[in-house]
């Protein structure tokens, strides 16, 4: 019988068998070769915490191949590469007017980078990079890395990256970023105000849901600067203090979240005209996401890789899962 990855009761991954049902007549059932987790949001409901329920599936998004089609279903192929959100399991039934489809020269990496792409997408929107911005991004897990990229697509002069873990400051460095820096070696707001003439960066992106980082992001812009919170933030109990640099600096605070509707700039923008953006330019190759999604582990390991990402953060960037 095939396995799926679930979460009996918080912190407890299990790989366990399933059966699958009937096929829906206007679903696919899809072989599954790769898949990956979401590590902010995802362990956030691994903890049990939001109203979290279990058991529960775990990981976000799954890339594999057509291998029956429902009797409704036109314009999908048997063998053809596609992508979905689902959790960690060897088989999904997919409704075919969601899948996503992939193109020949697009990688699986590509297409498991898609959801942490909204986010980045919502922030450097939502902060207004402009041609010609000084920017930085604080927390390089997958959306802060596609950030990065994100940010020298819109047009900014310098990306500073910021981050305690150094695999994830050599993912930054390798994808672009001008200045990478670790924030437990340095006065972050104070390197940042040097390179950049002593005015700070125009644009702060702080993607961790860390004070510390966030306290960082608002010590390093410039005077009537943007700070953009997109991690998904909890009750802060230190590291944060507004009246040190921001009473008196007075950023503007954003807050960036892909989903949320309206959109700040409805009618015109939605959801749906993010993701569609978001698969567009993945499916064109326009980021580097080889060195994201790492590192890769078999199927069979996925439990304890699972505890492995949640207990030793520095040894990952971004959890691939292999079914071959």
């Amino acid at each position: 019988m095939p396995k799926e990855l679930v979460a009996l009761a918080p912190r407890q991954p299990v790989l366990r068998e399933y059966e699958d049902g009937p096929l829906p007549v206007d679903s696919v059932r899809v072989q599954v070769d790769f898949g990956a987790p979401k590590r902010g949001t995802e362990m956030t409901m691994y903890y049990g915490l939001r109203g979290a329920g279990f058991p529960q599936g775990l990981g976000n998004m799954c890339v594999g191949r057509v291998i029956e089609i429902g009797d409704e279903v036109e314009g999908v192929e048997l063998g053809e590469r596609v992508a979905g959100h689902g959790h960690l399991k060897e088989t999904h039934t997919w409704n075919a007017q969601r899948l996503l489809k992939m193109p020949a020269r697009m990688t699986w990496k590509e297409a498991v980078c898609y959801d942490p792409a909204h986010f980045a997408l919502a922030a450097i929107r939502d902060g207004q990079v402009r041609v010609g911005d000084r920017v930085a991004v604080f927390g390089l897990g997958a959306i802060g890395l596609v950030t990065q990229q994100f940010a020298k697509v819109a047009g900014a002069d310098f990306v500073a990256a910021i981050e305690p873990i150094a695999g994830r400051r050599a993912v930054a460095e390798k994808t672009g970023a001008d200045l990478v820096l670790d924030p437990t070696a340095c006065n972050v707001g104070e390197v940042l105000h040097e390179a950049t003439g002593g005015l700070g960066v125009d644009v702060a992106i702080e993607t961790s849901a860390n004070y510390h980082a966030l306290d960082d992001a608002i010590r390093s812009v410039a005077f009537e600067g943007t700070v953009v919170v997109a991690g998904w933030a909890k009750e802060c109990k230190g590291g944060l203090d507004l009246g040190a640099v921001a009473h008196f600096n007075i950023p503007n605070l954003i807050f960036a979240r892909a989903n949320s509707e309206p959109n700040r700039d409805h009618p015109r923008w939605n959801f749906g005209r993010i993701i569609d953006t978001c698969w567009k330019w993945l499916s064109e190759g326009r980021f580097d996401c080889e060195d994201i999604v790492d590192p890769v582990v078999p199927f069979a390991d996925a439990a304890t890789a699972y505890e492995e990402m949640d207990n030793h953060p520095e040894r990952s960037v971004k959890l691939g899962v292999s079914f071959a």
